[in-house]
């Protein structure tokens, strides 16, 4: 207590360690114990650097705690009595400052004053920290193993015995780590840690490093000392106390990678192993810069949130984004887990080596990821042609860039919330997109070097939006020198996407640039301008041309009058075009007599940019769906794929107004019937192959397809009547369960499948299908299991409510149970986390009318002091906005379109 007054009367006095750039007096601010807390801002102050941590943790998997110590080696840049530090849901039982010789500064028991609306902790030193001088922060605290996916937290596993089995595992992007240590849980702090582990004796302890050795210490303990590692920011550091399995290989740099999943699932880690090897090689290679550690572990943790995390040297996985069964797992489901592990590879490079200096641009790490998956896979695994994948990542990133609700790729983020939300569609695919864009601009070889410039200009250090674009070449074109960072600032500091208009007169082009929204609003689109590396082909020429656009408007002149005019050859710019009605005449008609003039990915991406312009009202219906007649004579997976995702997304729009909606199914049927007979239900053929199979045979039977629902149906029966034994073509297997769980025994038999599987592949086709019931009861009894987190693992729980709310059937029911248990839902996943973002647009997707909208707009009225600061919430409520003016604009279009056919 009297330290408490001699703290009092310090900070009333001078408050001597207050930074210069503190907003607000710290009076404003009170520590849990009513004192004034030192310091007013989310981010931490500067003057305090940590250099070393010296981490002691030992996890309790009979009490589902957690105690640790730890020695935090600082470097003080000003003069200070304080040690502001992060610290979340932490119990800290001492806390002191050694001098260099590690003799304590005070014989006093220090006070830590707490404040928890910033997850900091203040620690006062009676003695001045001086400037220049080496200090130790030593810490001790303890705190339940966290129920949710992040900090220090629980996970469990059932073996096929039925035991229950327990283990501890870290996942702390982007702001967790303080869940688990005090620490300084900002990217710009990057310190070395060495990690000690106490274990029983049937685990394993597993941490960034490799064991340095292990000691017995007595009560049946073990404590594992592992190697100090490479300097890293707090969120890249992992632990884990486990009794998993693995499997091992070594790259040809000798570096070691092991896989790790639970002992009766070990047979589905042999893929992941071939694909870390070879990936990582890949990398070594195309960064020149060799992996910096002597292992790489992988491990599939039975729960996680995510897809995956990049822990620098233990990397995490969610089991469906590890694990690979020939004989369960399809083409695509192979396809997931090699760029999950591509994308986590490359971030060992980018985001691990170096680090964004703050959450703004994640975009560097995430983005960089995502593009590195498809560079990687093209060069390493071209069978499984990931390039047919990456045209949806733009698409994908266009669907939420064209609405009001987006923002820049680099934006403001302060809180843990804000943080949260960053790790969204504009960071990874949009992202990878620009990337993509620059590196066809580039050059392959110009883009690769830049980035190993980059690479190795901040190499264990952090990096800014501007020194990524200051390390790449210096480029021409045209015979002039082009600022790169005045182009791609207007790529990363406004949000949105441009249209480019093109209109054909002669030999002329005359061309605009305006931001494409599907909803226009007050603020004027053509008030945006980016410089646009445009590139075009014509009905004369066997080359592209390019083009840069800096202004608003230009005029380009051809060599020669041409048929045709395609802007944004193979979709390699992120930009819609729109052709005047000549153009998209000239267009319609090349398809129609011969559409292998254009590739596959133009021909893709012109259906594409078509929908996109009738939901924005630019273009009529009947032009894109005339656009689209010619694919009956299409082959390739992509073009056809983009063509039924519009009329499928159509379906799902119109299926509750039942006489256009039976038109529709009869139109489709009738009209894609040549495709839909040629596939096979098999495995055979190419990845493409396989994957268009996948998507047309589940489209037809979910259009009612006679032939399809017969030859489903046949296949679950033959499957139940085996109790499982025999084999299901992997591709269709999961078209195979939804056809079998329409009737009341085949859903009560895929429930009891999905209890005892020891596939988590295999688990969410049965999910899948469970949630396509047109049994309401069923769908309710699914929420309450998925709710309760036993049978259903509460990580899939934000899935189950998007499958249960893309069901007719449970549109309502889903929204009604996000709403009755919402805040049960935010205490299970973060505000701004995938899974509640998920949550809110998945619910409200289906949505398309005034009453719908209203009432969705009263609901998150009622929780405004929980979202307000949520992005979620703006692309939710007008995604139902551009719902109702799809339908509004274009439903008589369509019924009129459709009887023509019909007729």
């Amino acid at each position: 207590m009297h330290l408490l007054l001699v703290i009092l009367f310090f900070l009333e006095a001078q408050f001597c360690v207050q930074s210069s750039d503190s907003s607000s007096p710290a009076g404003e601010n009170l520590a849990t114990n009513g004192l004034p807390f030192p310091w007013s801002k989310v981010r931490l102050p500067s003057y305090i650097v940590p250099v070393h941590y010296h981490l002691l943790i030992h996890p309790n998997l009979t009490t589902l705690r957690f105690n640790g110590s730890v020695k935090i080696e600082i470097d003080v840049k000003n003069n200070t009595n304080w040690v502001v530090l992060h610290s979340k849901n932490l119990k800290i039982f001492t806390a002191t400052v050694l001098d260099e010789h590690e003799a304590h500064l005070s014989d006093k028991v220090l006070s830590v004053l707490e404040y928890p609306s910033h997850e900091q902790i203040a620690i006062f030193s009676p003695k001045i920290l001086t400037s220049g001088e080496k200090y130790f922060l030593y810490l001790e605290f303890g705190a339940p193993l966290s129920d949710g996916f992040y900090g220090f937290y629980k996970s469990t596993y059932k073996t096929k015995a039925g035991e229950t089995r327990v283990l501890a595992s870290t996942h702390f992007e982007p702001t967790s780590a303080r869940m688990a240590l005090p620490c300084f849980d900002e990217p710009i702090f990057k310190a070395n840690y060495t990690v000690r582990i106490r274990r029983g004796p049937s685990h394993i302890a597993l941490s960034n490093m490799p064991l340095e050795q292990t000691v017995e210490i007595g009560n049946g303990l073990f404590e594992d000392q592992f190697e100090v590692s490479v300097r890293m920011s707090s969120y890249l550091l992992a632990f884990i106390v486990c009794d998993l399995r693995s499997v091992s290989g070594m790259t040809a740099t000798g570096i070691n990678i092991t896989i790790y999943a639970v002992p009766e699932k070990w047979h589905q880690t042999h893929y992941a192993l071939e694909a870390a090897l070879r990936l990582l090689e890949f990398y070594e290679q195309y960064f020149n810069i060799l992996y910096p550690l002597p292992k790489l572990d992988l491990i599939a943790i039975p729960d996680f949130q995510a897809g995956a995390m990049e822990n620098w040297g233990l990397t995490t996985y969610r089991e469906t984004s590890l694990l690979y069964d020939p004989d369960i797992s399809s083409a695509s489901d192979k396809l997931w887990v090699t760029m999950v592990i591509g994308h986590e590879l490359a971030h060992q490079w980018f985001g691990n080596l170096v680090t964004m200096e703050w959450w703004n641009d994640i975009w560097l790490n995430e983005g960089f990821a995502r593009y590195m998956e498809f560079v990687s896979l093209e060069a390493v695994y071209p069978e499984l042609k990931v390039e047919d994948h990456f045209l949806d990542t733009c698409f994908g990133a266009i669907g939420r860039d064209s609405l009001n609700s987006s923002r820049p790729i680099s934006s403001l983020a302060e809180n843990p919330a804000q943080i949260e939300e960053m790790f969204d569609t504009v960071s990874y695919d949009k992202g990878a997109c620009i990337l993509h864009m620059l590196r066809n601009f580039l050059t392959n070889e110009g883009f690769q070097s830049g980035i190993i410039r980059y690479l190795r200009r901040f190499k264990y250090s952090n990096a800014r939006n501007e020194d990524l674009w200051d390390s790449l070449i210096k480029y021409r074109f045209a015979g002039e020198h082009i600022d790169l960072k005045k182009m791609m600032y207007t790529w990363t500091l406004q949000k949105g996407i441009p249209l480019i208009t093109v209109k054909r007169q002669g030999r002329k082009l005359y061309i605009g640039q305006e931001r494409f929204l599907k909803i226009v609003l007050p603020d004027d689109p053509s008030c945006y301008l980016w410089h646009i590396p445009l590139t075009y082909k014509t009905s004369h020429s066997d080359y592209e041309m390019k083009h840069i656009l800096t202004t608003k408007s230009d005029v380009l002149t051809l060599d020669e009058e041409v048929d045709w005019v395609k802007l944004n050859s193979d979709m390699n710019g992120y930009y819609i075009v729109h052709y005047d009605e000549e153009g998209w005449n000239a267009l319609t008609e090349l398809l129609r007599i011969n559409h292998t003039a254009l590739s596959f990915k133009d021909r893709a991406s012109l259906i594409h940019n078509a929908f996109q312009l009738v939901t924005a009202g630019r273009l009529s219906l009947n032009r894109a769906l005339d656009l689209i007649g010619y694919l009956k004579s299409e082959t390739h997976n992509v073009p056809l794929l983009q063509g039924l995702g519009y009329l499928q997304s159509f379906y799902k729009m119109i299926e509750k107004r039942n006489i256009i909606f039976r038109d529709f199914l009869s139109g489709s049927i009738s009209y894609f019937r040549d495709v839909i007979d040629k596939q096979s239900w098999s495995d055979d053929g190419m990845v493409s192959d396989r994957r268009l199979r996948e998507e047309v045979l589940s489209l037809a039977c979910d259009f009612d397809y006679p032939p399809c629902l017969e030859k489903a149906k046949h296949l679950y029966n033959s499957w139940v009547e085996s109790n499982g034994a025999i084999s299901l073509p992997t591709d269709v297997s999961e078209t195979v369960y939804m056809v079998g769980a329409q009737d009341d025994s085949g859903w009560a038999y895929l429930l009891e499948k999905y209890g005892v599987s020891m596939c988590e592949t295999e688990k969410s086709k049965f999910l899948s299908a469970l949630a396509s019931s047109k049994d309401s009861e069923k769908l309710s009894r699914l929420l309450q299991l998925g709710i309760n987190g036993t049978l259903i693992k509460t990580q899939n729980l934000p899935s189950l409510i998007y499958l249960v709310a893309k069901n007719p059937v449970g549109h309502f029911l889903a929204w009604d149970f996000v709403k009755k248990h919402w805040d049960e839902l935010v205490e299970k996943f973060p505000l701004g986390s995938f899974g509640i973002r998920n949550i809110i647009v998945g619910t409200v997707t289906q949505f398309s009318s005034t009453e719908e909208l209203r009432e969705v707009e009263d609901f998150f009225k009622s929780i405004t002091e929980q979202v307000s600061e949520l992005r979620v919430i703006q692309v939710a409520t007008e995604n139902v906005e551009k719902n109702i003016m799809w339908l509004s604009r274009n439903l008589e279009t369509m019924r009129t379109w459709l009887q023509q056919r019909l007729n």
